[in-house]
Order: structure tokens, then sequence, then C-alpha cells
């Protein structure tokens, strides 16, 4: 009995060790399958993170958004200041404004186009400061009767050797009282016009005892 009985197990045991094999081979074979789908997704761009359906850095794309947007705001900023102080130039010097559509500035960084805008914001200051009111109808037209009697009204007259000049005849120490730079006669129309009207504030028409 006990030959059959040692027969019957050894035949038992011959069949379960390929059993065995078989499922010790098992965990590698699915963790090379694993890898294997792993490796396919990422290729294939269905991944969690190669997912063409999630946006990447969402926060980075809305800074950028709004870093655009603050940029164009300044270069707005910076062209309506940029005109008007052309406007308040040409209205000093009697001269037509260049005004200007588009800049070029667009492309400065943002540093640098606020620095620009305080530097346009202290100009147009001073700007208004020397140009001061404009002057009243009816002071005009004692200045329009005054100049055509000086110079006919030319504002690039020269009188008495030199010593008087522009519209007004004014002299180079006049003019320098009432705040004119350089020589009166090539100075703007307007600015002589404001030179004149502010000597006529002060001191009445005294300043021309002849067409006064």
């Amino acid at each position: 009995m006990k030959a059959p009985l040692i027969a019957v197990i050894s035949v038992g045991i011959a069949a379960a060790a390929p059993a065995v094999a078989i499922s010790a081979d098992e965990p590698d074979r699915a963790q090379s399958q694993s890898r294997q789908a792993t490796q396919r997704q990422k290729n294939t761009g269905q991944g969690i993170a190669g997912d063409p359906r999630r946006p990447l850095r969402p926060v980075t794309i809305q800074d950028q958004t709004n870093e655009t947007k603050g940029h164009k705001r300044l270069v707005r900023r910076f062209l309506k200041l940029r005109n008007r102080t052309s406007r308040l130039i040409a209205r000093r010097d009697g001269r037509k404004p260049h005004i200007v559509r588009a800049a070029v500035q667009s492309r400065w960084s943002d540093r640098g186009l606020r620095h620009a805008i305080r530097l346009l914001r202290k100009r147009i200051r001073r700007l208004r400061a020397s140009i001061g009111p404009g002057v009243q109808p009816a002071v005009r037209v004692t200045l329009e009767r005054i100049a055509a009697c000086e110079s006919h009204g030319n504002p690039r007259a020269i009188g008495g050797g030199g010593a008087f000049r522009g519209k007004y005849q004014f002299t180079y120490g006049t003019w320098a009282a009432v705040g004119g730079k350089g020589d009166p006669a090539r100075a703007s129309e307007a600015e002589q016009d404001r030179r004149a009207a502010l000597l006529l504030s002060r001191g009445g028409s005294s300043p021309w005892p002849v067409c006064g």
C-alpha cells in the first residue's frame, strides 16, 4: 500500500510544480503590463499629467492677462499726458499741436512708463504755471491797439536801433521783468501777447507812452 500512495503523492507534487511556477511569474507580468499601460497613457496624452483638457498653470495665465491690461492702461495714460503737454506747448508758442495716436513707448517696461508719466505731470504743471490765464477779450482789444501803433502787429519788428523788439516793442529789461527770456522778437506771438497783458495789468498803458 505504501508504494502506490507514494506514487500518487509524487504525481501530485509534479502536477503542482508548474502551477507554483506560473503563480510566481504573475506579479512580474502584472507589473510589466502596468508599466506598459502607463507609458502608453503618457505617449497618447491620456495620463493625468498630460491630459490636454486640463489647463496648465491657470494662475500664471491669469497673471499675464492682468499684466497686459495694466501695461495697456499705462500706455494710454502716457499718450493722454503727452498730447496734453503738446497742446500746452503749442498754446505757449502759438502753433498747432502735434497729436500722437500711438506710442512707440508701448514697448517700454511698466517701470519706465510710470517714470515717464511722473515727468510729464511735472512738466504739465510747469507749463500751466508759465502760461497762466488767457488774455481777456477787453484786454486783447487794448493790446491790439497798442501793437498796431507800435509795430503794425508784427511780432518780429525791431525798432530804435535794436532797442525795441517784437510786437509790443519790448526792451530787454521790460521783457525780463514780466518773465520773458531771450529776445522778445524771437518769442512766439502768443507769448508776446501774454507778457504784454501782464505788463498792462501791472502798470497800465504807461509802458507805451506814445501808443498807450
